[in-house]
């Protein structure tokens, strides 16, 4: 009797060691955190800097930050640089999967800015309420900065383009103040220049100097940010992640408090 209870007695610790293996490789293992490259030009970087606190705490996941102009991003990538996420004008990401450099399918409309004006805290508020009045507040400036073309940011591009068309680019460039990147705001600061542009959102960034109001309605020029999860991505899944965060309704609350609005995905 003794030596059928010691025989039982084995055949049940061996299946419940044999059990538990199952039940070891049957249960799956968590997934390493991902490092996140992001590439994103300077109007969306504050919207990523916002609810990168929540994505990496709600998923383990470390977003690296990069930016730049959308010209300056789309060098970047073309000279090689690795990306999970670029966040650029459409134009641009349309090139990026031509080249098989971002994946179609991911693709998303995440917001859209106005392009804005601005001065010192404390100084003047020009009068840009009209078109005409937005011209004489240029000519009438001591020194008007904004991005530079040639640096490939969108609101210095159309705003050379609107000199052009009127006839003052001469007389612009005489005081102007260009930009290679970053905030205008701060060559402001650094009183290089009385009246600066940029997109609202930038413009708000910037502690010491104040928005004068968007450009008149018949002129301004809105800049759609878009993005696209890279085609070499190592960690896509953690890069859609992402993107469905940044397309959100809780996230077009922060855009809101950025100078900027959602778009239809």
């Amino acid at each position: 009797m003794l030596s059928i209870v010691k025989n039982n007695v084995s055949r049940i610790k061996k299946w419940v060691a044999s059990s538990a293996t199952v039940a070891a490789i049957a249960l799956p293992l968590p997934a390493p955190a991902a490092d996140l490259t992001v590439l994103t030009s300077g109007a969306y970087k504050q919207v990523v800097a916002a609810v990168a606190p929540q994505f990496e705490a709600s998923t383990g996941n470390k977003i690296i930050l990069q930016n730049d102009t959308a010209g300056g991003i789309a060098k970047r990538i073309e000279g090689g640089a690795a990306f999970d996420v670029a966040i650029m004008t459409p134009d641009l990401i349309a090139q990026l999967v031509a080249r098989q450099k971002a994946n179609a399918a991911s693709v998303v409309n995440l917001a859209r800015v106005g392009i804005g004006a601005m001065v010192l805290a404390g100084a003047p508020k020009p009068d840009i309420s009209t078109v005409e009045r937005f011209k004489q507040a240029l000519l009438d400036a001591r020194s008007v900065a904004y991005i530079d073309p040639a640096a490939g940011g969108s609101s210095g591009i159309y705003l050379a383009q609107l000199f052009r068309q009127w006839g003052i680019a001469d007389e612009i460039e005489r005081k102007a103040v260009k930009v290679q990147g970053g905030y205008v705001g701060e060559h402001l600061l650094n009183k290089e220049a009385t009246l600066g542009f940029q997109q609202i959102s930038e413009i708000l960034a910037v502690k010491g100097v104040v928005l004068v109001g968007p450009l008149p309605a018949e002129i301004q020029n809105f800049t759609v940010y878009t993005a696209a999860i890279g085609a070499a991505s190592k960690e896509p899944a953690a890069a859609q992640a992402l993107l469905d965060l940044l397309a959100s309704p809780e996230t077009a609350r922060v855009l809101q408090g950025k100078g900027m609005e959602a778009v239809k995905p």
